[in-house]
């Protein structure tokens, strides 16, 4: 991949992961999330030229204002990653709203529009690649929380949709879909009890991840499982077949 790459939620985790080995092969990296002193640290280990900015992507405004910032800097992205992202509430017990519509702004709308103002730039210039970071958890309905799962399987759908429009033009676009993978993601969401109990097998690591992404995407693929197991039980997963016992061995329910 070339060119200068956007990554949101660039602190930690697979987006930091991202922009190590992006790092290799791009002209310039563009840093977003809300911790300014981790995209910093980040910035001055990586080997390439970098740009920061500090962008709450929940909030409505932040995709305009993001890529109105990325212009007056003079850059053109050619690379987006949308890899921010959260666990969300439990829609079943939501009692603030402005939460669950601040996930939904993160999740899916900040991932759209994002895409509707930086593909057709790319379509224009005859390159471009875009990965989505969804999950596995949305290629099969769970009860977990009736938010997360959902929310990638929106990210899924219109990836596969914008690859088939935009692939002609040279834009490939992509959904990553990782299954358990060791970041700081279940920490931060207060899911340890759940990463401790169940089975070692089933965890990747971040880099794994992120190679598994990078080369789909730069084969076409509009949907990349990432890991060897997850590719093997998405099938199942998605027809039904095995999934009570699939999902009870992961502690999924």
């Amino acid at each position: 991949m070339r060119g200068t790459a956007l990554i949101t939620g660039a602190s930690s985790g697979l987006g930091a992961e991202f922009a190590k080995q992006l790092a290799v092969s791009a002209d310039h990296l563009i840093l977003v999330a809300r911790r300014g002193d981790k995209l910093r640290s980040l910035a001055e280990s990586v080997s390439t030229s970098t740009t920061i900015i500090e962008c709450d992507l929940s909030l409505p405004q932040s995709p305009k204002w993001l890529c109105e910032r990325i212009a007056e800097l003079g850059l053109s992205v050619d690379v987006l990653v949308n890899n921010a992202g959260i666990a969300g509430p439990n829609l079943l017990a939501v009692s603030d709203f402005n939460e669950q519509h601040a996930f939904e702004q993160l999740m899916m709308t900040t991932v759209a529009e994002l895409c509707a103002r930086l593909v057709p730039e790319m379509q224009r210039r005859g390159y471009g690649r875009v990965i989505n970071v969804a999950s596995v958890a949305g290629r099969f309905p769970s009860s977990n929380t009736g938010n997360y799962g959902p929310s990638k399987a929106y990210v899924i759908a219109v990836s596969e949709e914008l690859n088939l429009a935009a692939k002609a033009d040279g834009v490939f676009v992509s959904a990553l879909c990782p299954g358990f993978t060791h970041t700081e993601f279940h920490e931060v969401a207060g899911m340890m009890d759940t990463k401790n109990s169940s089975p070692k097998w089933i965890w990747y690591e971040a880099s794994t991840v992120v190679t598994d992404g990078i080369n789909g995407c730069e084969a076409g693929r509009a949907v990349v499982i990432s890991g060897r197991l997850y590719r093997w039980l998405d099938p199942f997963l998605r027809s039904g077949l095995l999934r009570p016992i699939i999902l009870r061995m992961t502690g999924t329910r």
